[in-house]
């Protein structure tokens, strides 16, 4: 099952190398634009956090570390 997975992500990444980078920079202006709005109680726990900031540069880390292995 994992490894049916990881062949479908790997042959998907392959053919659109660039997309996690992009979702990761997407995700880090979200955060950016979470931290402008006002202090809801969702938006502001998640701008309290940097939930997506940390996911955004995970997400960029590991689409520069598959763009390269693929």
């Amino acid at each position: 099952m994992v490894r049916k997975l990881l062949m479908h992500l790997s042959s998907f990444l392959a053919r659109v190398p660039g997309l996690p980078i992009l979702a990761a920079i997407g995700l880090v202006v979200l955060n950016f634009v979470l931290r402008c709005l006002p202090d809801w109680p969702v938006v502001g726990w998640l701008a309290r956090v940097d939930l997506l900031l940390h996911l955004g540069l995970v997400v960029g880390f590991l689409g520069i570390l598959l763009g390269d292995a693929l």
